[in-house]
Formats: C-alpha cells, sequence, structure tokens
C-alpha cells in the first residue's frame, strides 16, 4: 500500500477524490484467510424439495456450491478495484436450520492483500444460485445477513465477528423433553451418558474429514437425505438401526466410526 491514505481515511480512492487500484507492492506476501456467510431463508415446501433433493432444477446445493467456487475466483471481474489473486483454497459450505440456509464460504491465499471480498462475493453468488434453483417454488425466498465473519493474515491482524443474535442455538424448555427414540437400533434416552447434541457434533466433524456431502452419501446408502439432514439440524434424535447400518456400508466404516 502506498503511504497516503487516500482521500478522506479511504485507500481506494486518492487525493482528489479519483478512484484507484491500491498498490500493494511493497507489503510482504503473507497467509490470508477469510469467512463469510450468507442466509437464505425459504418456504417449508421449498426447503424441503433442497434437503431431499427434488428441486425441479435439481441438485440444488451441488450448483450452488461450484457457483460459491467461481465466484470467488472472478472477483476482481465483478468488483472493480479489487486486485487479481491467486487463491489456494475455496469452499463452500452449508447448514440447514429451520426452513433457512446458511453458507458459509472460505477463501485462502498467500498474497499482500486479503480474500475478504472473495470471500463474501462467494456467499453471495451461492445464495444466488439457490434462489435461483429454487425460485419456480418459492419467489420470496429472503437472501440476508451477508457479512464477514473472520479473517486473518495481514497488516490489519486478525478479525472475528460478534455473533448475530439468530446464532444462539434454542434454550430447550423442561417440559419439553425428548422422547425416547430409536438411535442405532437402540433406544436412546434422554438420560443417555453422551448428549443428543455430543452425538451430532461428532457426526458432523466425521462427515467433513471424509468430505461427504448429505445428498450423494444418502443416494449411495439408499437412504432419503432426510434422514441425514434431519439429525444434523436437530429435527430427529438419530437414525434408526437399518439406516445408520446403510451409510456406514456406503462410507465403508463401522457404525461406531461415524459417532467417534
Amino acid at each position: 500500500m502506498t503511504k497516503s491514505s487516500g482521500h478522506g481515511g479511504l485507500t481506494h480512492v486518492d487525493e482528489k477524490g479519483a478512484a484507484r487500484m491500491v498498490d500493494v507492492s511493497a507489503k510482504p506476501v503473507t497467509e490470508r484467510l477469510a469467512v463469510a456467510e450468507a442466509t437464505i431463508t425459504l418456504s417449508a415446501e421449498a426447503f424441503a424439495a433442497v434437503m431431499e433433493g427434488r428441486a425441479p432444477k435439481g441438485d440444488v446445493l451441488a450448483a450452488a456450491r461450484i457457483a460459491g467456487i467461481m465466484a470467488a475466483k472472478k472477483t476482481p471481474e465483478l468488483i472493480p478495484l479489487c486486485h487479481p489473486l491467486a487463491i489456494t483454497k475455496a469452499g463452500i459450505e452449508f447448514e440447514p436450520g429451520d426452513n433457512a440456509i446458511r453458507i458459509i464460504a472460505t477463501v485462502g491465499t498467500a498474497g499482500q492483500t486479503g480474500v475478504e471480498m472473495e470471500a463474501l462475493t462467494a456467499a453471495s453468488l451461492a445464495a444466488l444460485t439457490l434462489y435461483d434453483m429454487v425460485k419456480a417454488l418459492d419467489k420470496a425466498a429472503v437472501i440476508e445477513n451477508v457479512r464477514l465473519v473472520s479473517k486473518s493474515g495481514g497488516k490489519s491482524g486478525d478479525f472475528k465477528a460478534s455473533p448475530r443474535k439468530t446464532d444462539a442455538k434454542p434454550v430447550m424448555k423442561s417440559g419439553n423433553r425428548p422422547k425416547p427414540s430409536v438411535l442405532m437400533g437402540e433406544v436412546a434416552s434422554p438420560r443417555s451418558n453422551q448428549r443428543p447434541d455430543q452425538r451430532r457434533e461428532a457426526f458432523r466433524a466425521f462427515m467433513t474429514s471424509r468430505r461427504l456431502r448429505p445428498t450423494v452419501w444418502a443416494k449411495q446408502a439408499g437412504v432419503h437425505s432426510g434422514e441425514i439432514l434431519g439429525f444434523l439440524t436437530g429435527r430427529a434424535r438419530g437414525f434408526s438401526g437399518d439406516v445408520a447400518e446403510k451409510l456406514a456400508r456406503a462410507a465403508k466404516v463401522t457404525v461406531e466410526d461415524m459417532f467417534k
């Protein structure tokens, strides 16, 4: 970056107020990472169609994921004063919730400027693609909460956004304790030594480590994708023994391995 801070402290305009691309030639090359998010809220019908893999245009999440990754690489072509960067990492993850899907974009590089805009663009375009895939079912879908979640590297140091109020998990009232349900062929009581949320996080970590996508894994296992997504989102406490065995066979592991 040049010594001048530009017009009014803004680095993308010069002393005369004219737009410019910041000179980063004097800055050292460092590892940089940025995470951004966006949320799209859908109707119950559209959400179910996405989760169950029966949207009119096909695999919604797969299309949105590819669009987000492509968008990260194309950011300098979309935002005029962004520097072209050699991106070393770009990924899109989805967190389904209550008729909503949170999109998390992660972008990394080793360079002289950050990848915040690349992450934000990736999250935004993934959300827009998701909308395009479901607009036949829900034209009123809402894209919101696009923001930078965190960044690391560079002169300005690390940044982490404060949690949004909607990020807080709902507290279960004592009068709404879950009823025992079948989990891996056994009855899982609310008094089990391992809490349902612990099993859920272990299962999520297993999926992440194996890079398993719910829709693809479910198809390989011959089960409904809603089985996996229902457990991940907390709508179900677990799987039946038959579903757990099928998932384990498809992943070439034991049932116990999925919850370690």
